[in-house]
């Protein structure tokens, strides 16, 4: 198979007219089939990944009874993450990224079969759960960080934020369906064999890795270890905008987060347990699903970083409105609210899924510019290494945000996490976008890292 490569600059007039469809444009699945492979794979199989995020949770939750014990799966996979993570990125920068991503794939494979194993044994001890999602995430981080690296070499230049929007479709999908049918699936026949889902679906990324052309990086790159670690850390340096996209996106994912705080709110605080949890999920992946269904202008935009700062200022009063709901149950009195689906406070429940819809919207928007500042701005023979960095921060930032609120909602309240977090998230952007004026310049057109 050939291996095609759409890193050059392509200008408007080489490129395809100018659409001003409000619709995702689909274009990237049209001129490249194995994006359009990969795309679907990671897509399918995503859902089941998704289920097993939130049996996880549900599942440590049923044993312990705590939201810091859920919170502590971010805690035991966040150091192996970022190391790991960062020397595939180094990795994908010197062999081929094809075989890169089918080692990430197998080892994530693997170590789901094995929280799959232990749910059908009725294991209550914790750790080996710990262990095996830490394998799980590591793994997932090589993976995210060859196919991401990939992207750029399997369409044009001027298709990425298209690219970028139909990856946010697939997201969305993901994280409607997955955790949906997860909270659904554990009431209804238990964690066996809901684990055993992911186990099945994750064999379409197998496929669609494997289909790829082989993808070698272009230019001449260190060999894995300290000075290609240097390298990139000395190339992240100057690059002023990828590297302020990231502290905005850690800014975000750090103090805007509340995902460990759903199994408490649905026995406790809004009613309906396990099927709460899922609404709460699903609206937030209904909001990035639907901010890249209707995508078409964003392919538009020049300004990608003010874009940025905008969407997570958004996000963060969205994450705000999200907490004060609580806070108003909290003060009604509904503590005990009761797991059963009978005892859901519905007004409540919807309020705090649009809060959440809203936030996923803005979150996903957020991601499309990120992710295209990166690849249009990132040499080739860098991107592994800078990309596996954006996938540290994208996977880290919401492990680090899950201890936050574990922690708020032990030493304060259920509702403090998110109410302090949302605020923070809008003074802090405002803050970090005063002092990166770069960053509000960025031109699409001109893309400069």
């Amino acid at each position: 198979m050939s291996d095609p490569d759409h890193s050059a600059p392509v200008t408007p007039a080489e490129g395809s007219p100018v659409r001003r469809s409000l619709l995702a444009d689909i274009a990237p699945l049209k001129e490249s089939p194995a994006f359009a492979r990969l795309w679907g794979g990671t897509a399918i199989a995503g859902i089941g990944s998704q289920i097993t995020i939130v049996a996880i949770g549900l599942l440590i939750y049923d044993i312990t009874g705590s939201t810091l014990a859920v919170s502590f799966v971010a805690l035991f996979a966040l150091g192996p993450m970022v190391v790991v993570g960062l020397y595939g990125g180094m990795l994908a920068d010197v062999f081929d990224r094809r075989k890169v991503a089918l080692v990430g794939a197998l080892g994530a494979w693997l170590s789901t079969a094995g929280i799959c194993v232990l749910a059908w044994l009725h294991s209550e001890t914790v750790w080996p759960l710990y262990l095996l999602t830490m394998v799980n995430t590591v793994a997932a981080t090589v993976l995210q960080s060859a196919n991401a690296a990939t992207t750029p070499r399997l369409v044009r230049k001027e298709l990425l934020p298209a690219a970028s929007a139909l990856n946010g479709i697939s997201t969305g999908i993901q994280i409607t369906v997955g955790p949906a049918v997860a909270g659904v699936l554990v009431a209804a026949v238990g964690f066996g064999p809901t684990f055993s889902i992911d186990v099945v679906t994750f064999t379409c990324t197998f496929l669609a890795v494997l289909w790829l052309p082989p993808i070698r990086p272009h230019g001449d790159a260190e060999r894995p270890g300290l000075r290609s670690l240097l390298e990139g850390a000395h190339f992240l340096r100057r690059a002023v905008n990828i590297r302020t996209s990231f502290v905005a996106d850690i800014i975000a994912m750090t103090f805007g987060q509340p995902r460990v705080l759903f199994p408490a709110v649905g026995a406790v605080l809004l009613g309906g347990g396990a099927i709460t949890v899922g609404v709460l999920t699903a609206a937030y992946a209904v909001g990035g699903l639907l901010s890249s269904v209707f995508s078409g202008s964003l392919g538009h935009v020049r300004a990608q970083g003010r874009a940025v700062a905008r969407a997570i200022t958004v996000y963060g009063f969205a994450i705000l409105a999200f907490g004060i709901v609580l806070l108003v149950q909290a003060l009604r009195g509904r503590g005990n609210a009761g797991s059963a689906w009978a005892h859901v406070h519905l007004p409540a429940l919807l309020l705090a899924a649009a809060a959440l819809l809203i936030a996923g919207g803005a979150d996903n928007v957020s991601a499309i510019f990120r992710g295209t500042i990166l690849q249009a701005s990132a040499p080739d023979a860098m991107r592994g290494r800078i990309q596996s960095v954006f996938v540290v921060v994208v996977t880290a930032g919401p492990r680090v945000g899950d201890l936050y609120i574990g922690l708020m909602s032990t030493i304060a309240a259920l509702w403090a996490g998110p109410v302090l977090g949302g605020a923070l998230i809008v003074v802090l952007i405002f803050a970090l976008i005063r002092r990166q004026r770069s960053f509000l310049a960025y031109d699409a057109l001109h893309p400069v890292p």
